[in-house]
C-alpha cells in the first residue's frame, strides 16, 4: 500500500539560474535577485502568518515575478550595471593593447 502524501512538507528550492552568457544577462539576474529580496522583505514586513508551504509558494512566485520585472526593464539597475561592466571591460582591453 502506498504511503500517504505529506502536504505540509516544504517544496524543494527552485533550480539555480543558468550561468549568464554576457554582462547584460548577469546584470538582469542580479537585478531579479535584488527585486525578489525586496518583495520577500515587504511580505515579511506585512506580518502575515504563513505556513511553510505557502511561504515557499510565495517565494517561488516572487522569484518568477522578479525575473519578469528585471527582463522588462525593472528598476534600471541591470542596464546601468551592464553599461558599467562593458565600459570598464572595454577600457581594460584598450589599456592592454595600447602601444607603448
Amino acid at each position: 500500500m502506498a504511503s500517504p502524501v505529506n502536504l505540509g512538507a516544504p517544496l524543494p528550492p527552485p533550480p539555480p539560474e543558468p550561468k549568464p552568457k554576457n554582462a547584460a544577462e548577469a546584470a538582469k539576474q542580479f537585478e531579479a535577485l535584488l527585486i525578489a529580496q525586496m518583495l520577500r522583505s515587504a511580505r515579511e514586513a506585512a506580518g502575515l502568518d504563513q505556513d511553510s508551504t505557502s511561504e515557499t509558494m510565495f517565494d517561488v512566485a516572487g522569484q518568477e515575478f522578479a525575473k519578469m520585472i528585471a527582463n522588462n526593464g525593472g528598476l534600471g539597475l541591470a542596464k546601468m550595471i551592464a553599461t558599467s561592466l562593458e565600459t570598464d571591460g572595454h577600457s581594460a582591453d584598450t589599456k592592454k593593447t595600447a602601444p607603448q
